[in-house]
């Protein structure tokens, strides 16, 4: 049985629809990527997956349980969520921050084990120094790991994140992706992360979603799915892709007009 299953979801805000017809499941330890345009959907994707927007139509199933039936606590103990942006968490450190990740778990104490959890987190990516910062003291990317961090010490089965890695630099990028990998095979977690970088996405993660106009456009490995003609069609550019490195590898030529499709 998959960790996470979604079943013909569909969302519209108001009279505009955003979202149709999305099913895919996560198995334990599976990295599915979301990829696709700007205003593809993949925010308003997470969003109804992590049940913080209600779908129209169609079901999220988590192990096996239907998300509407859950209590929130009880989400919050099988799945985390990163947002896409940090914010400025003025008034917390970064150990207080991770701490919170530990709130599902808490009565009116916290533990050494909750304490431990955080410096563990901290330490796994690479904040340990930033312990007793302020957050609103960080840079964008630092806060974004502190995120990362937060989420981890829920010790969740399945994890969302939306673009973690838009406000790093390239050694943290490939350092959170692989943390992110190393997580889902040890553990056996179900991550979805959406991610605007194709090579990146295509080196780290088992299977890619493209999502074009809210409905999907593909689903399946990246050497299946990062293609010229998907690259036309959904990101209206010219591109060359190289698939003689051990991931495909997308290098674009030229760009179509705004507006223009393929």
């Amino acid at each position: 049985m998959a960790l996470l299953s979604i079943e013909d979801l569909a969302f519209a805000y108001r009279n505009h629809a955003v979202l149709s017809g999305i099913s895919f499941a996560v198995d334990a330890g599976e990295v599915i990527g979301l990829v696709g345009p700007n205003g593809c959907g993949k925010t308003t994707l997470i969003k109804c997956v992590d049940g913080m927007l209600n779908p129209r139509e169609g079901k999220v199933m988590l192990a096996g349980r239907d998300l509407r039936t859950m209590h929130r606590r009880d989400v919050a103990r099988e799945m985390a969520y990163v947002p896409q942006s940090a914010g400025n968490q003025t008034a917390s450190t970064v150990f207080e921050t991770v701490l919170m990740g530990r709130r599902p778990y808490l009565n009116w104490t916290v533990s050494p084990e909750d304490e431990g959890r955080v410096i563990a987190a901290l330490d796994l990516l690479d904040l340990k120094g930033f312990a007793f910062r302020k957050v609103s003291e960080l840079s964008g990317g630092e806060r974004q790991r502190v995120m990362i961090a937060r989420a981890l010490v829920q010790e969740t089965d399945v994890v969302l994140l939306d673009e973690p890695t838009s406000n790093l630099d390239i050694r943290h990028q490939m350092a959170v992706m692989e943390v992110l990998c190393g997580l889902a095979e040890e553990k056996g977690l179900a991550v979805v992360i959406a991610l605007h970088d194709l090579n990146l996405a295509a080196t780290y993660c088992h299977r890619l979603l493209v999502l074009a106009g809210g409905a999907i456009y593909g689903y399946g490995a990246p050497e299946e799915v990062l293609t010229p003609e998907m690259l036309g069609s959904v990101y209206g550019i010219e591109a060359v892709v190289k698939q003689d490195l051990p991931a495909p590898y997308v290098v674009p030529v030229r760009p179509g007009r705004l507006g223009e499709e393929g």
